[in-house]
């Protein structure tokens, strides 16, 4: 009768942990990393620019006014 009461306390640990690392997981996934611009150059590199930094902002607003106009 005490290996019951093992596994059970195991499996309550185990649920416990897994619901804490998809708790963290959702909550990641869910703030994000925010806006960005990503710009592609001719020779294939790539560059992002996270909102904040010089020249992003800027780049942003035309990127929303865009997305305003052909959006329905």
């Amino acid at each position: 009768m005490a290996v019951l009461p093992k596994r059970r306390l195991l499996s309550g640990l185990l649920l416990l942990v897994v619901s804490l690392f998809g708790a963290a997981l959702f909550r990641r996934r869910s703030t994000g990393r925010g806006e960005q611009v990503d710009l592609y150059f001719a020779d294939g590199s790539l560059t992002s620019l996270m909102a904040g930094t010089p020249g992003a902002d800027e780049l942003l607003g035309l990127a929303r006014d865009l997305l305003r106009e052909v959006r329905p």
